[in-house]
């Protein structure tokens, strides 16, 4: 998992507290980074970031 990737992306979008599935997804294809490790890093990260309105259960 690349986190400063994942940072500038998130930043890049302005997100810091909470992040929507439908945003996640976007930066998943734009940046080429997986799912699994845009979830990975909102649970890690202090604070955490929250991941909402999640359709299919791949963020949890």
């Amino acid at each position: 998992m690349d986190k400063e990737k994942i940072r500038k992306a998130f930043e890049a979008y302005g997100i810091e507290n909470e992040i929507t599935c439908p945003q996640a997804f976007e930066i998943s294809g734009k940046y080429d980074i997986s799912k699994a490790d845009i979830a990975r890093y909102c649970n890690q990260r202090e604070p955490r970031i929250k991941i909402r309105a999640c359709q299919l259960g791949c963020f949890r």
